[in-house]
């Protein structure tokens, strides 16, 4: 019996990698107003950014409940060989700790792993691509496991916000320095540090972003995964792509749109990269 690999859906993945390797994504939650919609099933990427634009609420996620959890354990701890559940960095959401629930509640039932991959949107996608990888092509529990955690060190993320507009309705950033760097025209560079979202700089215009970008996946080679990751900016996003053909084959190089996780606090105008080194 093979292992199932379950994710959430603040990994952002593309539909056909999703299907292609069987993963199941649990979706987190969506509140505008008094409305919540689960991510990906009830309101689509483009429908939840044409509601960040002209919506009078700024929405709010939250991750999935542990109930979410046990169901989707229970539908394979008959029929799999284990479940590994790898999950949204611990500091900063609560997910990781729904799902590590839902397993205690379980009570062993079957062989569950619960894996906090330390990152999100596309670089939680390349440590899960990975983990499904091995199970399909026959792993156990053990050597999937190590397959995730080997990943995990391996993936490194760079991105840029086009905007702190959202940082600051979200109550990441003061309103005054968002507003100031409005007018002033900065971006800032974000990255992953231990786990947290911290920044790695600012830019004034989307051009000198995407350089620094580049850079980030310069000095990382070699590289033998690479995906970039945008919110409605397609366009910069295939562009990046070519450029970046220089490391890695393009056709190799995967484009996905930022999800909810993520989209609500940087909103349209994001461009990130997330890279497992060679």
């Amino acid at each position: 019996m093979s292992v199932q690999i379950v994710t959430d859906s603040t990994s952002d993945m593309p539909e056909g990698t999703v299907n292609g390797l069987g993963i199941r994504v649990v979706p987190i939650y969506l509140r505008f107003g008094e409305k919540t919609y689960r991510d990906g099933v009830d309101i689509t990427r483009n429908e939840f950014y044409s509601m960040l634009a002209s919506s009078p609420f700024h929405p709010a996620s939250s991750q999935p409940n542990p109930e979410d959890f046990t169901g989707v354990f229970r539908e394979y701890c008959e029929n799999k060989g284990g479940i590994v559940s790898i999950h949204i960095s611990s500091k900063i959401s609560g997910t990781y700790n729904s799902a590590n629930i839902a397993k205690k509640t379980l009570k062993s039932q079957c062989p569950i792993e619960i894996i906090d991959s330390g990152l999100n949107s596309g670089g939680l996608g390349l440590v899960v691509t990975a983990a499904a990888r091995a199970a399909q092509a026959g792993a156990n529990m053990a050597e999937v496991v190590n397959e995730a955690h080997k990943a995990v060190k391996e993936v490194r993320m760079f991105g840029m916000f086009e905007t702190m507009k959202y940082l600051a309705r979200s109550g990441r950033v003061n309103k005054t320095i968002a507003a100031a760097s409005s007018i002033l025209h900065v971006m800032p560079l974000l990255t992953f540090h231990e786990g947290e979202i911290v920044r790695a700089g600012l830019v004034r215009a989307v051009s000198k972003g995407m350089d620094r970008i580049y850079d980030f996946v310069k000095n990382s080679a070699p590289v033998k995964e690479l995906t970039v990751v945008h919110s409605q900016v397609i366009d910069q996003a295939n562009q990046l792509r070519h450029r970046l053909g220089e490391f890695i084959r393009e056709e190799k190089i995967a484009i996905a749109e930022l999800g909810v996780g993520l989209g609500v606090h940087g909103g349209p105008g994001v461009l990130l990269v997330a890279l497992r080194k060679g």
